[in-house]
């Protein structure tokens, strides 16, 4: 892969959060706690899974998945924004740049089509009890996480074909944390309105896919759910709660990013770290907090811990 022969911009500056230096100080600590709660969080729900045999489900072992997407997710952006607070001039080489636009999307786009596939999950787990296991095989569980990372790279790779061949000749300013394709893209010199719309689309058409499949699965499930007995229905409305907002804190900023565009709204910068950061955060706290299997498991393993220091003492 070789740049456009007439790009001169061989790095891009990053106006970050904030222009102030007592907010930008008051950030780098913030998101500091936030991000050692994101690894902290979804790597608790790995071990927890990993070591408690009574989850080695097929929900769990989507969870997990779940959880390494968003660490990964949260990686990309999070620690450079964070080194950047403590600097005056933040910059980002091309490549960086496109190195982070690809794999955001890439596992933007594999989260997406792994909530369906939890979606799914829940759907044979609650619709067809008798037949879960034999319908959640691991062939069937292997089919669902490759496809999911499989229509992340296409989704990823047609997005950055876009950009190859863009030429850069400055300015190279763009109004956000981290390399996100549609500012990136406005930046080029060459009218790019017919690109930008076709990125939307990409990324809108998607999301919308997998929204209205979400929509549909749990529309399903719920009008199953509410004809089966209290107790049953109790605990399985327990868990399409957790489900369902996951699902909506992944989607509603997406929903309102590729709608509006980012030069009107400064909005749209909020919800990019919504997006980002406090998503990956908010995920294993939801489904640790949701769920009486996992507070059970890590309650086990914290007991075993305790036990442990009182033996090797």
């Amino acid at each position: 892969m070789e740049r456009a022969n007439h790009s001169v911009v061989s790095e891009f500056i990053l106006l970050g959060l904030s222009k102030s230096q007592n907010l930008q100080i008051l950030f780098f600590l913030g998101f500091s706690v936030v991000f050692m709660g994101i690894v902290l969080g979804n790597l608790l729900i790995l071990v927890t899974v990993t070591f408690d045999a009574r989850l080695h489900t097929p929900m769990y072992f989507l969870l997990i998945n779940l959880s390494c997407i968003d660490m990964i997710l949260a990686s990309f952006a999070t620690p450079k924004m964070i080194v950047d607070f403590l600097r005056e001039h933040k910059t980002i080489s091309w490549w960086g740049c496109y190195s982070q636009m690809f794999f955001m999307h890439l596992l933007g786009g594999s989260e997406m089509m792994l909530l369906v596939a939890m979606a799914i999950d829940r759907y044979v787990a609650i619709c067809k009890p008798l037949h879960y296991m034999t319908i959640m095989s691991p062939r069937m569980l292997t089919g669902l996480l490759l496809s999911s990372y499989a229509v992340g790279f296409m989704h990823s790779s047609s997005q950055m074909a876009f950009m190859l061949n863009l030429p850069f000749c400055g300015p190279n300013v763009v109004d956000s944390f981290f390399c996100d394709l549609p500012l990136v893209i406005k930046l080029a010199c060459k009218d790019t309105d017919t690109l930008q719309l076709l990125v939307i689309a990409d990324s809108g058409l998607l999301s919308l896919i997998c929204f209205l499949l979400l929509l549909v699965s749990y529309g399903i499930i719920i009008f199953s759910v509410r004809q089966h007995a209290a107790s049953r229905s109790s605990k399985a409305f327990s868990t399409l709660s957790a489900h369902i907002t996951v699902v909506t804190l992944f989607f509603a900023p997406c929903v309102f990013i590729y709608i509006w565009p980012f030069n009107r709204y400064s909005v749209d910068k909020i919800l990019s770290v919504f997006y980002t950061i406090f998503t990956p955060l908010l995920n294993p706290i939801i489904y640790t907090l949701r769920n009486q299997e996992v507070k059970a498991a890590i309650k086990k393993i914290k007991t075993l811990h305790i036990n442990l220091k009182h033996i090797f003492r």
